[in-house]
């Protein structure tokens, strides 16, 4: 089973919603743009139904390295997240 690319959502979209293909791109792309910048500000963006983007500090830890079997120091840092909503696990599973 293939999975949707990027311009057949657009297009099936455009097609549900009876908007232009060139509105949808406009709006998916101001959506995107607002998730990051409320990620960034807030540490997290909601999408009813959907999920939540969220902000998570990683602490420093011990790691191994593979190839060598050698301990190596894993530094902090700053991830983002995304946690399905339950109505979505439901609605897939």
């Amino acid at each position: 089973m293939a999975k949707m690319s990027k311009s057949q959502m657009l297009q099936a979209l455009a097609e549900k919603t009876g908007m232009a293909k060139k509105d949808v791109v406009m709006m998916l792309d101001a959506l995107t743009e607002m998730a990051y910048s409320e990620v960034k500000k807030n540490g997290e963006f909601s999408l009813s139904g959907l999920g939540k983007l969220v902000k998570v500090n990683r602490k420093a830890r011990q790691g191994r390295n593979p190839a060598t079997g050698a301990t190596i120091q894993i530094p902090a840092k700053t991830v983002v997240k995304f946690r399905v909503a339950k109505a979505a696990k439901e609605a897939v599973m």
